[in-house]
């Protein structure tokens, strides 16, 4: 079989299905992206660069639309050099959210399009509104009801699609849900393990390990929209509360989603001028943006995770938390409380109280013995529910067998 791929920012959400398609004899895996020094064996990459940005005096609703016509046209050139070269696939697979799938059809109308959908903007219940510190604008109506013209196109082009959870899922309209499978990429549990005797050297020379109090949160990078700032005023009484403990903060200093502050400045930079008085730079270590092996090894030496969001998109590092055993305490927010229910297999918090966000700490600490229950049962979630081998895996290749053979997809949701 020939399987074309486009993702921005390779592998993106297709590392593990191209890792699995590549191994099989027989497959031949393009993938088309940007430019990456990630490799993967038997996956042949094809570079594009988009020939131009959006222009600033595109009108500020449209500069998205804009440049996702770019992205969308840049592929076409692309595929069209393939199809001339002789190449044919038997499925195209993509990332709808920046233009790229757009115009693929075009060049080959009869091979089947899966296309990732990963988030309906909404004014209200989602993300948009959720934190009173960032006001809605009478500009914000008009400007996501334009935003979502990615996705209505993107999902017009495209013959079936995919998205990693049932909140995520549920924002799209009824017309779109019933072509859109539900599908997350998965956790290989077979790696992400829990390990009791897992250390972590800091750069300062400081080993920590499960016996000692270590409190971590993780996010891509440092920012309100993964609950960044609540962590970090909570974080002088958290330390007040827990004086042996130390805390392991990873994550840049860029914005991955929302807006960047008003001066410019990294949240960590406004954020550590607001509390950081408060806090004993012998504790709190910021790890930056960490390899993958290191991100693990935080994770398993972790006695209490912190993990915050705005009612968004659920971070893979969460699913991964609750595969090594980790105790999660996670806000009362829509995505988490789709994996996470309190004193099952975590505890959760409202996203904006940094004084029960403590308390929850504290009680971990209190009570180690009680909280173990709850970290076997994070794992036996993500294990039972999000195994990449068991559960997502055969989902995936399922979807995809039933778009080439051209039949309806056997489980609309695949929940």
């Amino acid at each position: 079989m020939n399987y074309l791929f486009v993702h921005q920012n390779f592998p993106g959400q297709y590392q593990h299905i191209v890792q699995h398609l590549a191994s099989q004899p027989g497959n031949r895996v393009v993938f088309i992206s940007h430019e990456s020094p990630v490799q993967i064996p038997g996956v042949e990459r094809v570079v594009y660069q988009p020939f131009r940005t959006a222009k600033p005096t595109t009108h500020h609703y449209i500069q998205e639309l804009e440049l996702a016509v770019v992205y969308g046209q840049s592929v076409h050139e692309v595929c069209r050099r393939l199809k001339a070269e002789g190449f044919r696939p038997d499925i195209m697979i993509g990332h709808n959210g920046w233009g790229e799938t757009l115009y693929m059809k075009d060049v080959w109308p009869d091979v089947p399009l899966l296309a990732y959908f990963e988030f309906f903007y909404h004014l209200h219940g989602a993300d948009i509104g959720f934190d009173p510190t960032v006001p809605v604008t009478e500009n914000d109506g008009p400007r996501v009801r334009t935003k979502n013209v990615i996705n209505t196109l993107g999902f017009d082009a495209a013959d079936w699609g995919q998205t990693p959870t049932g909140w995520q899922w549920s924002l799209y309209p009824d017309y779109m849900r019933s072509r859109i499978s539900v599908i997350h990429e998965g956790v290989d549990t077979t790696v992400v393990t829990p390990v009791p005797d897992a250390w972590l050297r800091l750069p300062s020379g400081l080993t920590l390990t499960r016996k000692d109090e270590v409190i971590t949160y993780v996010a891509r990078n440092l920012e309100p929209y993964r609950g960044f700032h609540v962590f970090m005023r909570a974080l002088p009484g958290i330390l007040k509360r827990r004086p042996k403990a130390h805390v392991l903060i990873v994550g840049g200093d860029e914005v991955s989603y929302g807006q960047v502050s008003g001066d410019g400045r990294s949240y960590r930079d406004l954020l550590m001028a607001e509390v950081g008085h408060g806090i004993d730079r012998e504790r709190v270590h910021f790890l930056g943006k960490v390899p993958y092996s290191s991100f693990l090894s935080v994770l398993r030496v972790s006695s209490a995770h912190v993990y915050l969001t705005y009612p968004f998109v659920l971070s893979w590092s969460f699913l991964e938390a609750m595969a090594t055993g980790c105790l999660l305490i996670g806000s009362s927010t829509i995505p988490v409380e789709e994996v996470l229910r309190d004193r099952q297999n975590g505890l959760l918090v409202d996203f904006f109280d940094g004084a029960a966000l403590t308390d929850r700490i504290d009680e971990m600490f209190e009570h180690p013995d009680r909280m173990q229950t709850l970290r076997d049962r994070a794992r036996r979630t993500v294990v039972e529910n999000y195994d990449l081998r068991t559960v997502t895996l055969p989902r995936h290749l399922a979807l995809i067998d039933d778009l080439i053979a051209g039949r309806t997809p056997a489980e609309r949701t695949l929940k």
